[in-house]
């Protein structure tokens, strides 16, 4: 455990030493974004722009004296910032305002200077204007003081040369002398540095008044306007002449015949050449801009993913990365998705069905999402008041509803959209390698832009040639012969995505010779033809059914063969990707080529992002587990320690070398139930070399319930238990040195053999001092202990109470939040973490992990386990927590619960009540977090209607009488016997009646202890004490005794009512009046009672396990209906225990406000109507 200790530790520290040295956070804020954006086209240009495409055609007409490189730089980068810009807007995570604030101008203009995004203008033109009515200076003064801010440098500069550049292309004749004149003036006064002499400053309001009300008239595009244009621009004359210029200048320009006579005659500005040009319209749209938008920058954009991506995005830029190849020379790769029957596309019933609480799927998402679905409805062109009426009337509308909601949720829909980035991502970079080369009509135009890229036939080509996504719908054919949604749903993703191509298995029945029925498999790979049908691409014959194994690696395994190039990239389907990650594909392909150490890569790693933490804290918490260990922990595996395996997608994959190696999933049954770590075992046992790589991410979904949660954490302990007893980990431990074979260890199975030592210490712990207290050596080796000054247990209970409360989890998370989001917000981070209970969620999470991983070493047979991907706040019913945690957590919680009671009892307790209570705090926050974690985490647990309707839910489970086909979530009975199925073997059997064993020293401690038998220590007091034990079984038997059916099973059964009623009431009062006079008449007391029950507790449920352990002997005697209601006896008795505290907290208001401040503090933090989704929509919806 201290090796383990050392290890988080040294590796946290390390991994946030690499971060820092890679160059992440750098980019933390959306501040450090518009600081550093003038440094993202070169950087961009270097990293992301083929030598190919450097080569950039500019307007043949622009100045080629000007050799300005980041205006060079800055056309690069424009046409890709616009497209992930574009990409936001169709996502609606910025609105139409942001994307034309965000978009960057095209810079291959005749204009002089680099225009940048107005979002790093915007009010920099009023505020200059202000600057200049307050300037009592000098120009050179002025000037200086605008250059404090640089983007307003850029933003005056910018707006003068726009103005002059505008105003030329309006007018001719006279108009035109007028406009030279005036900025040869200004420009002369500039250099001689007499602005302020020629120019009124105090009157520059009004000039941009009267500009802004001619590009206002401008902008709309409607010729028409062209009279009301030439108004405004005399009036923009007057302003000028009379108010502006100097009165020396102004007498001039007055008495200059030329413009004299035009004005004089009327035609000066009479009539104007409407702006027709590309260049001119953008420069008038931008322009009027410039001199309207008045938003904070800081606000913009306002949602949150939208400003991570860019953050990300713009950060990754300065990271060292391969140069990337041009679109042709790249190698081919495929991106391969394994899918079974989850959701693909949500239907509009089930986003309008509402649950019991009133709450339907769309109402979720438009409180947790507010300003996207106000993107959406502006999107569509609709209002903020569209109802579902509206919806239902246009089919259009309606679809893009539904993949509107289906890419919030983990659905096939929101995967097949980001992987279809890569083709997106790969037509434009080849659209605009060859303009570069001007095999294009296009790259002779004055005008730059990647409008229609999509439509170009040979960048389609080219991204075809070299991406290919396979999506493996193992049952796709079963579900078009049941014509399921899935199935539609799949046909339609096929007709919007042309390069989709869906692998499944068809099964056909065919005659055999014998006259009997067979069944023939193909593995049938299909497209979209252009009529939206099904069209077969191929269909291998297969030799017999595929799956023989997992079902998971089975699909995986059968559809490989229809993936193409070089590469393969595995992705999971409640995966998503960015468009601007897509840009850095072909950087990450060349990293095969790259050296990273003595062999090739064999398996490129990739960074995710974790894109389910933003609404609950359990969220959360995963989140930043999750993100800690696919960041910094990856990041220490693969480099020094160079043992990362292949955890789980999205990573790449060097196909050629894996599909003559094995393939890329192992399939056996069992014991490759954690299929994706097999892949990495099998590439480093074929010398192969894993390496990650964090300037690109692929997002990644997560369970976000606690159920989920700990079925998913189930399932990966279980694997880990697997591995542990497969030949793999034994070859690798077998074949690596010292250290690497101690790296891999502690980041594998060891992590979780540590995991459960940590469980055992507290046990070990307690049944030792419990012994003592028994034995009565307690009190002398604890005074000893005192006298030689040992502190030995002290030293390992702190650490085991430190891994347990999950402080050694939180240091990676920590240093992963100061490397990318600074100290502060790391800090505060993190004690927001502990005040939203944290702790009590690792400790819950050690005892899931403890159970299913010691469960599969004792008894093997992990299982997969489906948690679900639906949105998770909704209020779990108290029987289902139950049956999920009762094995797993209650029942090792009360066991703890009851070796403290009886130490608090019998232990030695000289150095008082506060060295006990540190001595056996971690137990006792482990017993409260494994007992309440499931409650306090689950949403409305404390309100006390719910409370009463999950009574009534548990009780009816618990008394209803299972049956055939009566599954466990109706019936205790049938969850009973689901619970026994994990004991199949004898080795397993033996091991669990030596483990029962244990429960038998409370009743042979406790009995000696009593008042009632003093100091005799023989033998027949226990044997004296199984007699009470037996009495009191019989006495549970004649109460719960029921007759069996017969012909005249009525009659029988009135009678023998009567009568087992009549032997009850006789023998409760006899006890009562046994017990009275035993207290009264010996030495029996009161505390001997409870001692007793303490005593027998343990000794029952002991009966009882090795009854379930022994099942078949156990039956064959007739007692199995005994022992059924013995253990149904149990476990009332536990439910009653948990429920107690929870209704009585149910009783106070303000418990259940606090708990739903505790688990969605995220949303409260983001002003979420999170109170709307947990008290129900009913209401509302009802008024």
């Amino acid at each position: 455990m201290d090796i383990h200790i050392f290890y988080t530790v040294l590796s946290a520290i390390v991994g946030g030493i690499m971060g820092a040295r890679a160059r992440l956070g750098e980019i933390r804020s959306l501040e450090m974004v518009h600081k550093r954006f003038e440094s993202f086209p070169e950087a961009f240009a270097k990293n992301l722009v083929s030598p190919q495409a450097k080569r950039m055609p500019f307007n043949r007409h622009a100045s080629q004296d000007s050799q300005d490189t980041n205006k060079e730089y800055a056309a690069m980068f424009a046409p890709f910032w616009n497209d992930i810009i574009k990409s936001l807007r169709e996502e609606d995570f910025i609105s139409n305002r942001e994307m034309d604030l965000l978009s960057i101008p095209s810079n291959t203009g005749s204009l002089r200077l680099v225009q940048w995004p107005l979002f790093l203008l915007s009010s920099k033109i009023l505020l200059a204007v202000d600057l200049a009515l307050d300037c009592k200076d000098t120009q050179a003064d002025l000037w200086n003081r605008i250059c404090r801010d640089e983007y307003m440098a850029y933003a005056v500069q910018e707006c003068y040369y726009s103005v002059e550049k505008i105003l030329h292309s309006l007018v001719d004749g006279e108009g035109r002398l007028w406009v030279e004149r005036i900025f040869r003036e200004i420009n002369n006064s500039i250099l001689e540095d007499s602005l302020l002499v020629t120019l009124s400053l105090k009157k520059l309001p009004q000039v941009v008044q009267k500009f802004t009300a001619l590009t206002g008239l401008l902008i709309r595009d409607q010729p028409e306007l062209a009279k009301g244009a030439a108004n405004a621009l005399f009036q923009l004359y007057e302003v000028v002449t009379h108010d502006l210029m100097s009165a020396d200048l102004r007498e001039q320009l007055d008495t200059w015949n030329i413009v004299a006579r035009a004005r004089n005659e009327g035609r000066l500005f009479s009539t104007i050449q409407w702006p027709t040009d590309s260049e001119i319209k953008e420069q008038v749209k931008r322009l009027h801009l410039l001199l309207t938008v008045k938003d904070n920058a800081a606000n913009i954009p306002k949602n949150l993913e939208a400003r991570r991506r860019l953050q990300f995005f713009t950060n990754s830029l300065f990271m060292d990365m391969p140069q990337a190849k041009p679109v042709s020379e790249i190698i081919p790769f495929s991106v391969f998705t394994p899918y079974y029957s989850e959701t693909v596309l949500y239907s509009y019933s089930e986003l309008r069905d509402e649950n019991e609480d009133g709450i339907s799927i769309l109402f979720y998402l438009q409180k947790i999402f507010p300003d996207e679905w106000e993107n959406f409805l502006e999107r569509i062109g609709r209002g903020e008041s569209t109802g579902d009426v509206d919806f239902q009337k246009n089919s259009g509308d309606t679809l893009e509803l539904r993949f509107w909601a289906s890419y919030r949720g983990q659905t096939l829909a929101r995967t097949v959209r980001g992987m279809m980035y890569y083709r997106r991502a790969l037509m434009l970079q080849s659209f605009l390698e060859r303009r570069s080369l001007g095999v294009d009509d296009y790259s002779q135009t004055e005008f730059f832009t990647t409008q229609g890229f999509e439509l170009s036939r040979e960048s389609r080509a080219q991204a075809d040639l070299k991406f290919t996504y396979v999506v493996s719908c193992q049952i796709y054919g079963q579900q078009k012969q049941r014509k399921d949604k899935e199935a539609a749903d799949i046909a339609l993703l096929l007709q919007r995505n042309e390069a989709l191509r869906v692998a499944f298995i068809h099964t056909e029945e065919s005659g055999a010779a014998d006259g009997k029925a067979s069944k023939e498999f193909y593995s049938k790979l299909v497209k979209a033809d252009i009529h939206g049908k099904d069209q077969e691409i191929y269909s291998i014959k297969l030799p017999g059914d595929p799956k023989l194994g997992e079902g998971k690696p089975e699909n995986q395994n059968h559809a490989i063969i229809f993936t193409r190039g070089e590469a393969i990239q595995t992705i999971d389907m409640n995966q998503d990707n960015y468009l601007e990650e897509a840009l850095k594909m072909r950087n990450l392909l060349e990293e095969f080529q790259a050296k990273h150490g003595i062999r090739p890569p064999t398996i490129l790693g990739v960074r995710e992002h974790v894109f389910t933490g933003s609404v609950s804290s359990l969220a959360w918490f995963m989140s930043n587990q999750e993100t800690s260990f696919v960041t910094l922990a990856q990041r220490v595996l693969a480099n020094p320690l160079k043992v990362r395996m292949h955890y789980g997608h999205p990573d790449v994959f060097d196909r050629i070398f894996h599909i003559t190696r094995g393939g890329i999933s192992k399939a056996s049954r069992v014991i490759n139930i954690s299929e994706d770590i097999f892949a990495g075992f099998n590439s480093t046992l074929r010398q192969g070399n894993v390496t990650h790589h964090e300037y690109i991410q692929v997002g990644k979904g997560r369970d976000v319930g606690l159920n989920q949660i700990a079925l998913f954490e189930g399932k990966v302990a279980g694997g880990n238990g697997e591995q542990v007893l497969s030949r793999d980990v034994y070859r690798l431990g077998q074949l690596f040195d010292f250290f690497r074979m101690l790296s891999f260890y502690f980041t594998t199975v060891g992590y979780y053999l540590c995991t459960m030592m940590t469980v055992l210490t507290v046990y070990i712990f307690l049944y030792g001092r419990v012994y003592l207290a028994f034995s009565g050596l307690d009190s002398a080796i604890a005074t000893e202990a005192k006298l030689l000054g040992n502190t030995a247990l002290d030293a390992v209970l702190n650490a085991q109470f430190l891994v347990q409360i999950g402080v050694f989890t939180a240091v990676p998370m920590i240093m992963g939040f100061i490397l990318e989001l600074g100290l502060l917000k790391a800090v505060f981070s993190f004690v927001t973490m502990q005040l939203q209970l944290c702790s009590v969620f690792f400790t819950f999470s050690l005892g899931t992990k403890t159970h299913y991983f010691g469960r599969t070493i004792l008894h093997g047979g992990a299982k997969y386990r489906a948690t679900g991907r639906g949105f998770v706040v909704r209020h779990i019913k108290f029987a289902e927590n139950y049956r999920l945690y009762s094995r797993s957590h209650f029942v090792k919680a009360l066991e703890v619960a009851l070796l403290l009671i009886v130490y608090i009892a019998y232990g030695y307790t000289r150095g008082g009540a506060t060295s006990f209570i540190l001595l056996t705090l971690s137990s006792w926050f482990l017993v409260i977090s494994w007992l309440f974690a499931p409650y306090i985490f689950n949403p409305s647990g404390f309100e006390w209607q719910k409370t009463v309707e999950d009574f009534d839910d548990w009780t009816s489970w618990l008394l209803y009488r299972g049956g055939v086909g009566v599954k466990g979530d109706d019936s205790w009975e049938s969850w009973w016997n689901e619970e026994q199925m994990h004991i199949q073997t004898l080795r397993g059997r033996i091991l669990e009646t030596i483990l029962s064993l244990r429960f038998f020293m409370f009743q042979y401690g406790i009995v000696y202890k009593l008042h009632l038998t003093g100091k005799d220590t023989s033998l027949a007091i226990y044997g004296f004490s199984w007699v009470v034990l037996i009495g009191i079984v019989m006495i549970f038997k004649i109460f719960t005794f029921s007759p069996k059916k017969s012909d005249n099973f009525l009659e029988k059964y009135v009678n023998f009512k009567l009568f087992m009623r009549f032997m009850q009431g006789v023998t409760a009062l006899g006890l009562i009046a046994a017990v009275c006079l035993v207290v009264a008449f010996t030495n029996l007391s009161i505390a001997d009672l409870f001692a007793s029950i303490l005593a027998f507790i343990p000794t029952g449920w002991a009966m009882l396990c090795l009854a379930i352990t022994w099942k078949k002997v156990v039956w064959s005697l007739g007692l199995w209906d005994s022992v059924r209601e013995f253990a149904r006896m149990y476990d009332a008795g536990m439910g009653v225990i948990i429920f107690a505290p929870i209704a009585f907290l149910s009783w106070f208001p303000f418990i259940s406000t606090f708990q739903s401040r505790l688990l969605f503090n995220q949303a409260f933090s983001r002003g979420l109507e999170i109170s709307l989704i947990l008290a129900g929509n009913k209401a509302n919806v009802d008024a």
